[in-house]
């Protein structure tokens, strides 16, 4: 039944978006329009949640006739100052997405008007504590882009169709909702649009599913963490799963990430509004967390999530502080400059709290390749900080087939071992895609709490073992592949080999004596 519900909700949200795309098809490039179908989302869910909240506290009150969109500007600024306080932003009666759509037909000047709200709301939270929560939240949706159109008009007619899509799309309350609607409209354009784009420095937008069983392996034996973190948190889905998985109360300090790209960094706070987390229980940071990381006074994390960019290029040795940098100087030695994975490994693992637990999507070359990175596995080993290394199917990402690997970080563990688990059969294939299902992850879950050898599959290896295999963390070196070929019986095919050549003799005998009769008839 749940099942049914999200996949109606998925197919009601993407047969909106392919729609809109049809009304913007030449005018507007895939992944700019990308920002505009986000950002109009945003602007409409930001509207509903204010309205939402004033409405409710008004109808507890008794004023059940009470509607925060049809008050009068002036009377709505009464409330401006305690709205910023609790909500951290404002919005006027007349700025509101419903508002605005229902005049926009008739506004000769719409691409303003959007433009001034959305300054508005910006401006709204300037001088408070959530000012950098909404700062430049809407710089990424020009609505004077001559992408949209030539003149104004057509510029106008394009923000027209693109509010009353929005607005029409039938999503229910959004809390409410089974799929991360926002997350899902990402990955769906990303699917539309971004064949090239977005994926440049190995950026892959992580499945849902994943994000699911990565959340999943941080959580075992606990219902809540004090802190959640991702080091390259893109559009924040893997974070927001915490709030789905655990409750959003249930994650006491809030949820921490860094972000490089500036697009990304903006879709991801505005993902926390669209998920109902208060701009005090988020804290999302722009820069590179490798050589500026922005959370030191919030660091230990209880749980680390991150799929971060495959084998990206980063300053490593040509910096000679890094190598002094406490993150990264227990190793002794720094990830290459051309592959950052394993810094972003010991970035994690400095900053996990003694009783956290961190999961980090790896790209399978730093499993076995030499060099520093040999040296690095070298030192989680020896130290006991891996717990579980998990082999995933290929093609779970979109824009890549590579077959992927988690490793799960722990500093507090129990036994000298770990854990190898061969999960890449784990998987359903859905059109040109492989998936995993519920049935999959807790395969996977099940494996991983305990801890136990399951032929072909799971495998608990002395850390001493994998010293003598030369800190080759790959699973295949461990976890013995089922051979699927057809068994021989070897006596079987020697008696049928045998009855062959009898068969062979007894044929050329007969075809002897028939030669013999035609040349005798000669």
């Amino acid at each position: 039944m749940e099942n049914n519900r999200k996949e109606q909700e998925r197919a009601e949200l993407h047969r909106t978006i392919w729609n809109m795309a049809n009304d913007l098809r030449g005018s507007v490039d895939g992944w700019d329009f990308k920002q505009y179908v986000l950002g109009m989302l945003f602007y409409r869910y930001i509207s509903e949640n204010i309205t939402a909240y004033i409405n409710a506290g008004e109808w507890e009150a008794g004023n059940t006739e009470f509607d925060y969109a049809k008050l009068s500007d002036e009377e709505a600024e009464q409330a401006r100052e305690d709205l910023v306080r609790t909500k951290g932003f404002f919005i006027l009666p007349s700025e509101l997405f419903e508002n605005v759509r229902a005049r926009a037909k008739d506004d000769e000047n719409l691409n303003e008007t959007l433009k001034k709200v959305f300054s508005n709301i910006e401006k709204s939270a300037q001088g408070t504590e959530s000012e950098d929560d909404f700062k430049g939240l809407f710089d990424d949706i020009d609505v004077n882009s001559n992408k949209l159109g030539n003149t104004v008009a057509k510029r106008n007619e394009k923000l027209v169709k693109l509010l009353n899509s929005v607005g029409e799309m039938k999503l229910g309350d959004y809390k409410d909702n089974t799929i991360d609607a926002f997350g899902d409209a990402y990955e769906f354009l990303m699917g539309m649009y971004a064949s090239n784009a977005g994926k440049s420095g190995g950026e892959y937008y992580t499945p849902q599913e994943v994000s699911e069983l990565l959340t999943h392996l941080t959580l075992v034996g606990k219902t809540e963490v004090n802190k959640v973190y991702d080091p390259a948190c893109g559009s924040g889905s893997l974070l927001l799963k915490f709030a789905k998985i655990l409750g959003k109360e249930n994650v006491r300090q809030g949820f921490f990430g860094q972000e490089i790209n500036i697009t990304t960094y903006n879709l991801c706070r505005i993902n926390m509004f669209l998920h109902d987390i208060d701009f005090d229980k988020f804290d999302i940071a722009l820069g590179d967390t490798l050589t500026d990381p922005q959370h030191w006074d919030d660091e230990p994390f209880e749980a680390i999530v991150s799929n971060p960019p495959y084998s990206i290029k980063w300053k490593g040795d040509s910096d000679p502080i890094l190598i002094n940098d406490p993150r990264f100087s227990p190793a002794g030695v720094l990830a290459p400059r051309s592959k950052a994975d394993l810094a972003f490994i010991m970035h994690s693992l400095s900053w996990l709290a003694p009783n956290g637990t961190a999961a980090i999507v790896c790209f399978p070359g730093v499993l076995y390749r030499g060099g520093a990175e040999k040296k690095i596995r070298q030192y989680l080993i020896d130290n006991n900080y891996i717990d579980c290394i998990i082999q995933l199917p290929d093609n779970l990402f979109f824009g890549t087939s590579i077959a992927t690997c988690i490793m799960v970080l722990k500093k507090s563990k129990s036994e000298n071992s770990t854990l190898f688990i061969d999960a890449s059969k784990e998987f359903v294939k859905v059109t040109n895609n492989n998936k995993l299902t519920q049935e999959n992850i807790e395969t996977i879950l099940n494996a991983f709490k305990n801890r136990k050898d399951i032929e072909h599959f799971a495998k608990l290896v002395p850390n001493s073992e994998i010293a003598k295999q030369e800190y080759n963390l790959s699973v295949s070196n461990y976890v013995e592949k089922e051979d699927t070929r057809e068994k021989i019986d070897i006596k079987k095919l020697n008696a049928e080999i045998e009855e062959i050549v009898a068969r062979e003799q007894i044929l050329r005998e007969e075809i002897d004596k028939i030669i013999a009769e035609i040349e005798v008839d000669k």
